[in-house]
């Protein structure tokens, strides 16, 4: 693949972010023909980025060089793409979601008035965050990223005469500023320091010398990684997020399963800067642990099937820091393509959800008052933890070896033990079978995943930190991941204790974290 035929990738976006210069009126007269436009467009670009990660695969796994793949695209100085197997992922990834919901809102708001206006600004979205993907430089990456920010904030006043759609609104357009300032301030302080901007002559850079620990980069660091906090729904500056009820479905879709994700998209494109801050990893993986159980927490207690989603984005995006936070990169890269295919699903379906629940028979009380018996709550824990760490070595993976691996390895089998937990309290062998039969194959099918992401992802192996606030990190962690295993074995209960009604008051007004932000904060309220 030469320059001139790499240049084909980013085509289908440029001409995307052309759609920012139609008129709001032309957009609506021509609904049909942009509507078909825009599908056709993210189609094809989806063709194109499926390609690539195919062609990237095969030369990765196999060595075969059927095309040569440019790592770096430039123009003059500039490095306008970089082709690798992070920058693959994502953008193949964003394409597969931008064509689906396209596709999905062709019949969705079919009849709408605004439609044109919405296929206007879904195309011009998709094409920011296209960009940012694979943008070689970090300036390009922000600015695409700001620029996605703004095509998101028109999509969600597509009800523009609805109050709710206008304080969600300009509730995240108001955090997403001051992320910019922060990722801005962080970018100066890293030209300073390395008289580019191009991602990879920053890392060869890096590569080549050892003295880039100074004050100035540990304020680039901690400043990038509070830009990643704050443009990705971290506590306490998630408040936006489950406001956003009042815009389309399939808005919700593009937001929560691609614009969400590149906060951590970030952290992993500059994972080889973020070793050099060990106390701001510490602290990030701090806050994804309470953003994770606070999310969490108030999940459990939404009646609203889309704000219900929206906190379990905030847990995902909580989880995904920590796995950044605890250096596992390669972990957080699988754990963002399979919650952005998952959380596009679950919203383009959450129609039906209702359907599912009474099929399921959801709506029959369910009686969990047995106290199974602890002998064979550690048998199944053995067996979990087997079944974990064989699979590990059937792959040839090393826990001790991964950033974060027994840490993220115990938060694994804590969820799998909880789920065998409740198969042993319903008394029946065959749920019991088919229950430990899912568990190791998803132990399975997470150490395989984990092996070809990790393999297409190339991220050099860093030793893990040790130092004294990191062990603290961890013991919080493991707390807070106990601590809601056994909050959500007290809520499975018919009969539950006073404090746990006390609990779903304040969960179910989310803590009144976004009472307290309004008050202080009359922008807010806007």
């Amino acid at each position: 693949m030469t320059d001139k035929t790499a240049l084909i990738l980013i085509l289908p976006a440029c001409l995307l972010l052309l759609y920012g210069f139609i008129p709001g009126n032309l957009a609506n007269r021509q609904g049909n023909l942009l509507r078909q436009m825009t599908t056709l467009i993210t189609g094809g670009q989806c063709v194109l980025a499926t390609l690539l990660v195919l062609l990237y695969s095969l030369q990765v796994f196999f060595d075969l060089s059927l095309v040569r793949l440019p790592q770096i695209l430039k123009i003059a100085d500039f490095n306008l793409l970089m082709l690798d197997g992070i920058s693959s992922l994502m953008f193949s990834l964003v394409s597969f979601v931008g064509w689906i919901i396209c596709r999905y809102s062709v019949r969705y708001l079919d009849g709408e008035s605004e439609q044109g206006n919405y296929f206007r600004w879904t195309g011009f979205t998709v094409g920011a965050v296209s960009l940012m993907a694979i943008s070689g430089n970090l300036l390009l990456f922000i600015l695409s990223w700001s620029i996605s920010s703004l095509g998101l904030h028109q999509l969600l006043l597509f009800y523009r005469n609805r109050p709710a759609a206008q304080r969600a609104a300009w509730t995240k357009f108001t955090v997403s500023r001051l992320g910019d300032m922060t990722l801005i301030a962080a970018t100066i302080l890293i030209y300073q320091e390395f008289q580019t901007l191009n991602i990879s002559e920053i890392f060869d850079s890096f590569r080549l010398q050892s003295e880039f620990n100074t004050p100035q980069m540990m304020w680039a660091i901690s400043l990038l990684v509070a830009g990643a906090v704050l443009k990705s729904a971290q506590f306490p500056f998630h408040t936006w997020l489950p406001q956003t009820l009042d815009t389309p479905t399939p808005v919700s879709a593009l937001m929560h399963a691609g614009i969400v994700n590149a906060g951590g998209y970030l952290m992993i494109r500059t994972s080889p800067l973020l070793f050099l801050n060990p106390t701001a990893m510490s602290c990030l993986a701090l806050i994804g642990t309470v953003t994770t159980c606070y999310a969490a927490t108030v999940m459990l207690t939404q009646n609203s099937i889309k704000k219900k989603l929206a906190y379990s984005t905030i847990a995902q995006m909580g989880f995904m820091m920590l796995q950044c936070g605890l250096g596992a990169f390669s972990a957080a890269m699988l754990h963002i393509l399979a919650h952005s295919l998952y959380k596009a699903h679950a919203f383009l379906n959450s129609g039906n959800v209702l359907e599912q629940n009474r099929a399921a028979g959801w709506n029959q009380t369910v009686h969990q008052d047995q106290q199974g018996s602890p002998v064979k709550l550690l048998i199944a824990g053995a067996c979990i933890l087997l079944a974990y760490f064989s699979s590990l070595s059937l792959f040839g993976i090393d826990p001790l070896t991964k950033p974060g691996g027994i840490l993220l390895g115990f938060i694994l089998c804590l969820a799998l033990l909880g789920w065998m937990r409740q198969a042993l309290q319903a008394n029946n062998r065959s749920l019991l079978i088919r229950a430990a039969g899912i568990s190791l194959v998803l132990c399975l099918a997470y150490s395989l995943s984990f092996v070809v992401i990790d393999k297409l992802v190339g991220l050099p192996q860093v030793s893990s930190n040790h130092s004294y606030l990191a062990w603290t990190a961890a013991a919080l962690i493991i707390l807070g991941f106990c601590s809601m295993s056994l909050l959500h074995r007290k809520i499975s209960q018919t009969h539950q204790p006073t404090w746990i009604n006390k609990l779903y008051i304040h969960a179910i007004n989310g803590f009144y974290i976004e009472a307290i932000l309004r008050q202080r904060f009359r922008i807010l309220t806007r």
